[in-house]
């Protein structure tokens, strides 16, 4: 009995200590999510330049707003594997699935559709699909989903579940992920002058492949200057991730005055930039 009795309490002498460290674990990374840096905490405007302040509950102070991961943190791919090619200064702290499904476009509209989640403004949800059907979170809450067929598609009832829930998001998400693209995403933007940039623009390129790249933030000098920062996903799916510029304010790129604008892993036509309508 004696021995039993030992070897009992060493069991719980072990438990205890695991579950010490898995509390440990817990708050560590609760703290480290509390205290992560923002895109605006992280990079502040260059010398003689003045960060642009945005509506509160706006897109573009969303944006400014957005939590990085550590500093030094490198770019990995769905599978885990590391990017190829790290041509970024910052990660975002957002998931990816473990399905290479998140890329360019998917990014943009993943961190569009959380904010108007975080703002419980769910009937703002909705995007095209690349037959142009227009696809909203507000008939997922109700319990419907779509029926694909080829390039058919249309609304269907079944006992799917309803509500607001992560769970009913993340799978409106996947499906949108899955059936859009930049051809689509462009479809429902408008195009814009490059003198009224902000936070939350996009330059696209739609193709198969295309691209996209989703503005972050922006500063102005005195002399009227804008500079911005990049955010981009790229294929395969990975950490979106602001991107490095060959600027001397790198990493704040300069507004392009020529024909073309470079970007780290695509050139984009300067005046292929746009917005979102709602």
């Amino acid at each position: 009995m004696k021995f039993f009795s030992l070897i009992f309490n060493q069991y719980q002498i072990t438990n205890c200590r695991l579950i010490v460290w898995i509390v440990l674990f817990s708050i560590f990374f609760v703290f480290q999510n509390l205290f992560a840096e923002s895109i605006q905490e992280r990079f502040p405007p260059p010398n003689e330049f003045k960060r642009e302040t945005y509506v509160n509950n706006s897109f573009a102070a969303y944006l400014q707003n957005f939590p990085l991961k550590p500093k030094g943190s490198v770019v990995s791919l769905y599978n885990g594997k590391l990017k190829t090619n790290q041509v970024h200064v910052a990660v975002l702290d957002f998931p990816l699935l473990k399905v290479d499904l998140i890329q360019c476009a998917d990014a943009i509209i993943k961190l569009r559709a959380e904010y108007f989640y975080s703002l419980k403004q769910y009937n703002k949800i909705h995007f095209k699909i690349s037959n142009g059907m227009n696809v909203e979170f507000s008939r997922f809450i109700k319990g419907e989903r779509v029926q694909v067929n080829g390039n058919q598609t249309h609304w269907k009832k079944g006992k799917f579940t309803q509500g607001t829930g992560r769970d009913v998001f993340e799978e409106y998400l996947k499906f949108i992920y899955i059936y859009a693209g930049t051809i689509s995403l462009k479809s429902e933007l408008k195009k814009k002058s490059i003198g009224e940039l902000k936070p939350g623009d996009i330059w696209i390129e739609a193709g198969s492949p295309g691209h996209a790249v989703l503005v972050v933030d922006k500063v102005t000098g005195k002399g009227g200057q804008t500079l911005f920062l990049l955010a981009q996903s790229y294929m395969p799916s990975q950490e979106m991730h602001i991107l490095k510029s060959e600027s001397k304010y790198s990493p704040w790129f300069e507004v392009p005055k020529d024909e073309t604008f470079p970007t780290p892993e695509w050139e984009f036509p300067t005046k292929e930039i746009y917005e979102f309508t709602n």
